[in-house]
């Protein structure tokens, strides 16, 4: 199902009485309800907190985080971390995987050389397996996220020279 669709969807919520609407589209299926601070961590900042995807849910590490840092610093302190190359970013909002289970070995490691099309990792998003290819071919001179961490549309994932 696309994006575009379901924030059509969380619109059509937050502009009726609606608590609560569920869509399926042949094997695809989006449930929103509005909820409360619960929900609200389990979803992007570009989602209304106050309408909660239950489908987007992924389960949460055993150890999180005690919150996360502010937007602001956070991408000040990203920038000047990213080498120099051609960035791989995320194309959707998911949850990050090096490697298609936890048994296997990761799709790439640092100072792997990687050819366009390549499998580079997983990106799991409502209940959905995607494969994030590389965009160019090179050299992995850096890993910007880790296994099972939560990613943005467009965050960096890795840089390739």
């Amino acid at each position: 199902m696309d994006i575009r669709k379901i924030k059509k969807l969380i619109e059509l919520l937050e502009d009726s009485s609606l608590t609560e609407i569920e869509i399926v589209e042949g094997e695809d299926s989006v449930r929103l309800s509005r909820g409360g601070m619960a929900a609200t961590a389990m979803m992007p900042p570009a989602m209304n907190p106050n309408v909660q995807a239950a489908a987007w849910s992924a389960p949460a590490p055993a150890a999180a985080p005690a919150g996360p840092a502010p937007i602001e610093s956070a991408a000040l302190s990203e920038e000047p971390e990213v080498p120099e190359g051609e960035l791989v970013r995320a194309p959707m909002v998911g949850t990050f995987y090096a490697a298609s289970s936890p048994e296997t070995e990761s799709f790439v490691s640092l100072g792997q050389q990687v050819k366009e099309g390549e499998t580079m990792c997983i990106i799991e998003a409502m209940k959905m397996f995607n494969q994030i290819e590389a965009e160019a071919s090179g050299t992995v001179v850096a890993i910007l996220v880790e296994n099972g961490q939560p990613v943005e549309f467009d965050q960096p994932l890795f840089v390739i020279r």
